[in-house]
């Protein structure tokens, strides 16, 4: 990237910062920055070369009557396009943006050179606009793998979402523009399907259909509250439906069984059509189901089947919708105000119609704390799920466009920050504990001047930042389990074709695990036991994706270095980049547990060994599996392990789990089924079987074999061997008789 310095230095520069603060450019997620400073043109050059950058930034100089001005490098005017153009060198890069006034003649010059996609300002423009747009687009940019296309129809958004809507710009026709062809997703049609089209002359029906009812979502935005006015909702709506094309566009499809139609559906459904339960992954690892209809030829063909999906919902559909009757009301008559909410900041509330599994997608962003797109468009709460990535700095650039909207309230701080009712009763609960609180909180009169005026102004809430950290307040933010819609079920002739065998490959001898799981009593042993129970097997990893396709050895004889290379590489290629830190295999992972990194060698050869992580309760996460791990320590002492063990597991390796053939697969060695429930492991065969189906007398209890130091359990088989190994006891004698011994088998 490249950026030119402002044309002023020194207390010039703060005075047309009074509020604002300017966000630095900085490396952060997928955006790796690099600065050059009044270079001169050999310079540039030769920075181009070395690096090979695929976004261009240039501003212009920033002149003392806060907006921007043309292009200087020191001494040198770069204004002229000539000039300029012959600067940009091979491999060109996919984006340009021109942060200069009155820029189209210079943006078409270099968009006729072969780059891509370049944007630019048509007339002059404020640096407190120009540097708002950058941000959006900046932020879209370090978040997720998107196309220049939605990322400046997301940018574009948040600019008339507040700067326009605010009156700091006076028309979207001042704002920037684009040069570049939106994208289309290629959707190959098959060859017999083309003729019946040529060969019809009737209107022809869409490839695929997709089942999906519209729910309402509430948002909250920062800013005061207003009238909800058609260029509110208009923004807000291209924006979010900008972030959910970003989704779709580089969704994958990851399976695909047989379904039923809706029941209200079903007698519409044309004749010859199919119904498919779709399982698909989002840009940002988001899991989706859709149940969609279309012909055999395109169900049946993944690559075919992703792209009428993608077709579907990106061109043939507006996904996000403002709820109908909706302008020209105001929002609230009071505004929303949280700690863990947009910092604190003064919100308000819109709602918008939208299908269940673009929900389902909101919902799984809003707690990632790497994702921006959502602080861009200035969302602080996605349906009382708080906006993790949200910072106070964020909340200070969104609120300094909105000062002039509500004057009446625009006090010393304007809409700012406002306190919230349970915060004002927090302050005079601590007040209460000193006697110089007192003093200060007591009026005239004797009575509490909190009751009288509202909290407001900068002042009053810094002292009260004093004592009350707001960080720590906000709710941690983690990676949970995403709400699916439940599957139809797999058929059993689709398991054997949708899983792989296992090559012939040589294998560790079996390690020996104790059991892992909760208790059971007896009666639900015998309950659980049976011919009944031996036929309910099922499959072990119910959620297929297609395999990774790695040549690394088996999961046994694999060394470390080479499972987290493997790992590294699958997580980049399916899209999760931000799991991978930039130091590479030297700072991954970057999650630390007892104080040590995260040994997830260690923890997914015990979660394989063990039957995998959809074994249930078959899994004693902080009894066995952790005790082998390079984290645990002998004084030991944290809580909660066990479910930070299956967050970790979840985040960085079911996926990979899924994908590998890794899972022990060995079935109950009494019932010969692979169903969960509680197993345990002969520590002399090494095979496996369940707790409730060994009916010996004198076992105790689940419990006894679960601990990390508890018994060791042996199966019938092995122990009627050591028994026939053994010398026979001497025979007792009684009454000078030998007795007779019966021995019954079962």
């Amino acid at each position: 990237q490249q950026r030119a310095p402002p044309g002023r230095s020194g207390p010039e520069a703060k005075r047309l910062r009074p509020s604002y603060p300017f966000p630095e450019l900085s490396s952060a997620g997928r955006l790796e920055v690099h600065t050059l400073v009044n270079p001169t043109p050999e310079q540039f050059l030769e920075a181009q070369r070395l690096v090979q950058p695929n976004f261009f930034y240039i501003q212009g100089q920033q002149l003392e009557d806060e907006e921007i001005g043309s292009l200087v490098w020191g001494d040198a005017d770069m204004s002229d396009p000539q000039s300029f153009v012959c600067l940009i060198s091979p491999p060109f890069p996919t984006i340009v943006y021109l942060e200069v006034p009155i820029g189209e003649k210079l943006a078409q010059a270099v968009h006729s050179k072969g780059i891509p996609y370049v944007i630019y300002w048509r007339n002059s423009f404020s640096s407190y606009a120009a540097s708002h747009f950058r941000n959006a687009l900046l932020s879209v940019v370090q978040s997720s793998v998107s196309h220049t296309w939605d990322s400046f129809q997301l940018a574009h958004a948040s600019f008339r979402l507040y700067c326009v809507r605010n009156n700091h710009v006076q028309s979207v026709k001042l704002g920037p523009r684009l040069l570049g062809d939106a994208p289309k997703v290629n959707v190959v049609t098959p060859e017999n399907e083309m003729a019946e089209e040529e060969g019809s002359s009737s209107e022809v029906p869409p490839a695929i259909k997709i089942y999906d009812d519209d729910i309402n979502m509430k948002f909250l935005l920062c800013g005061v509250p207003s009238a909800l006015d058609s260029c509110l909702l208009g923004s807000l709506e291209d924006g979010l439906n900008a972030l959910l094309n970003i989704e779709i566009r580089g969704s994958k499809l990851q399976n695909r069984i047989s379904a039923s139609p809706p029941p209200l559906e079903a007698a519409s459904v044309p004749r010859g059509m199919v119904t498919m339960r779709c399982d698909m992954t989002t840009c940002s690892s988001s899991h989706v189901s859709l149940l969609v209809s279309g012909s055999a030829q395109t169900c049946f063909d993944d690559q075919l089947l992703e792209s009428h999906i993608k077709n579907e919902l990106i061109e043939k559909s507006q996904l996000v919708r403002a709820l109908p009757n909706s302008e020209d009301k105001l929002s609230s008559t009071e505004p929303f105000t949280s700690m863990s909410t947009a910092c604190g900041a003064s919100t308000f509330e819109v709602w918008m119609t939208l299908p269940k599994w673009a929900a389902q997608v909101l919902k799984h962003l809003a707690p990632e704390i790497s994702y921006r797109s959502l602080v861009a468009l200035g969302v602080g709460c996605v349906n009382a799920t708080p906006v993790a990535s949200f910072e106070r700095q964020d909340a200070d650039r969104l609120l300094f466009f909105c000062t002039g909207q509500r004057k009446d309230s625009a006090g010393e701080s304007g809409p700012y920050f406002h306190l919230p009712r349970w915060s004002a009763s927090l302050t005079k609960d601590r007040a209460k504990t000193g006697s110089e609180s007192k003093s200060n909180l007591l009026g005239v009169n004797g009575t509490s001047e909190d009751r009288k005026a509202p909290v407001e102004g900068p002042s009053s809430l810094t002292s009260f930042k004093g004592k009350l950290k707001a960080a720590t307040m906000r709710p941690i933010p983690h990676s949970r389990q995403q709400q699916m819609h439940p599957f139809m079920g797999f058929p059993e002739a689709n398991i054997h074709e949708t899983s792989q065998a296992k090559p012939n490959l040589p294998v560790a001898p079996p390690v020996k695990h104790h059991n892992s799981a909760p208790a059971s009593t007896a009666a639900h042993r015998k309950s659980t036991s049976g011919p009944s129970h031996a036929q309910s097997i099922i499959q072990l990893n119910p959620l297929p994706m297609k395999k990774h396709g790695c040549d690394r050895l088996p999961i046994q004889v694999c060394s470390e270095e080479d499972f987290l290379k493997d790992v590294m590489q699958f997580l980049i290629q399916r899209g999760h980049h931000r799991l991978v830190p930039h130091g590479g295999l030297a700072e991954f992972p970057d999650a630390v547990l007892n104080a040590k990194r995260l040994d997830l060698y260690n923890l997914y050869k015990e979660v394989v060994s063990r039957g995998g992580f959809y074994v249930g309760n078959g899994i004693n996460w902080k009894g066995q599996v952790f005790s082998k791990m390079r984290n645990h320590t002998v004084t030991n002492r944290m809580t909660g392990v066990g479910n930070t063990l299956k967050r970790h597991y979840e985040t960085y390796l079911l996926e990979y789990e899924l994908s590998h053939d890794d899972v022990d697969g060995e079935c109950c060695l009494l019932c010969h089924s692979s169903a969960p429930g509680d197993w345990v492991n002969c520590g002399l065969c090494g095979e496996w079987a369940h707790f409730g189906c060994d009916r010996r007398q004198g076992l105790g209890t689940f419990k006894d074999y679960a601990k990390t130091d508890g018994l060791e359990y042996i199966c019938p088989h092995c122990s009627i061997a050591n028994y026939k190994k053994k010398p026979p006891p001497p025979q007792r004698v009684a009454n000078g008789f030998r007795g007779n011994a019966s021995v019954v088998g079962y």
